[in-house]
């Protein structure tokens, strides 16, 4: 009897929803561009890293390059959307390991990764 399959499911999903949303036209980076430089976080968001209390450092480096490249308004509301939806299929523990993330990899972020967030405001 395996447990695993909800689990591998529940990363297929969340890697499809950030790879079909659509992005700005203005913007230079993609949704895509976020799922390329998050991929080393997702097991450490869906909890595959049992017992990991910080993420690997691949997920930092990550999310340091993603946020570097996030120069301008449009790039940085993209970037906010993709996280914003991708949250908003995510589980509340999901949710809060991924909110973790910026503080974790000591990246600072203008908003808090999650489903209510107002990325119209992210400048």
């Amino acid at each position: 009897m395996s447990t695993g399959g909800g689990t591998s499911s529940r990363k297929k999903k969340l890697l499809l929803l950030l790879l079909l949303f659509v992005t700005a036209a203005e913007a230079q980076l993609t949704c895509n561009d976020v799922v390329t430089s998050l991929s080393p976080c997702l097991n450490f968001v869906t909890g595959g890293s049992t017992g990991a209390a910080l993420p690997p450092a691949g997920c930092c480096a990550g999310i340091k390059s993603l946020f570097a490249a996030a120069q301008t308004t449009p790039d940085r509301r993209t970037v906010c959307t993709c996280l914003k939806t991708v949250s908003s299929s995510a589980t509340t523990a999901q949710i809060g390991r991924a909110a973790s993330l910026p503080t974790a990899c000591g990246v600072a972020i203008p908003y808090k990764i999650s489903p209510q967030v107002d990325c119209s405001k992210v400048n």
